[in-house]
């Protein structure tokens, strides 16, 4: 188990909290981690290119000249691929680019990039993430005094709505619950900042 500080959102400190080893401080691995995000972007490709083929490319019904006898080449339809405003041959069509990896490689992963964030000192663990009023200056405020002004991923154990709509405006930041974490958020942001009850409900769900 390793210490870490655990800060208000004041940024001082009022508590030590331990964190899992297990879960915070394993070795990362870096192939499976680069496997989540190519899987995590892979995943969010619409596949909704699409180019006309000949068949689909308006006009081109008549043979643009007798087959013999021209001095040109044969042609069947002034549409196929080789001429200009002809179809497009083997373009894009819509498709599914989505696949999954297996879940021990996605729990791995996820430890990884957890334990990735405690050595590089870039977790910062607040007692409460909370706001009574959807007020975006709450939330900068609190990102400046536990020096976070980058770019940065707050986590909270559920859905808060006015933490998410406070902190909405605020450029390179994004919320997030531990339902809702992936590989690519947590790497992406320079900073991840979650709280206490987050903590333990991560070390819940990848115990």
């Amino acid at each position: 188990m390793s210490k870490i500080a655990v800060v208000d959102m004041t940024g001082n400190k009022v508590a030590d909290t331990e964190l899992n080893d297990a879960i915070f401080g394993i070795e990362p691995n870096k192939a499976l981690m680069h496997a989540m995000v190519v899987n995590f972007l892979a995943n969010q490709r619409q596949g909704t290119q699409s180019t006309l083929t000949r068949t689909e490319v308006q006009g081109g019904g008549r043979k643009p000249w007798r087959q013999k006898g021209t001095g040109h080449a044969r042609q069947g339809s002034i549409r196929a691929p080789q001429w200009v405003h002809g179809g497009i041959a083997l373009g894009p069509k819509p498709r599914d680019y989505s696949y999954s990896l297996n879940k021990k490689e996605r729990r791995l992963a996820m430890k990884s990039a957890f334990s990735t964030k405690v050595i590089d000192n870039n977790i910062i663990v607040v007692n409460e993430i909370e706001t009574k009023e959807y007020k975006t200056k709450v939330m900068v405020d609190m990102l400046k005094a536990i020096g976070a002004e980058g770019k940065a991923l707050i986590v909270t154990a559920d859905v808060d709505a006015k933490v998410v709509k406070s902190a909405a405006n605020i450029p390179g930041v994004k919320t997030a619950t531990v339902n809702t974490l992936n590989v690519y958020d947590i790497l992406n942001y320079d900073k991840f900042i979650v709280s206490s009850e987050a903590v333990k409900k991560i070390e819940e769900v990848y115990a």
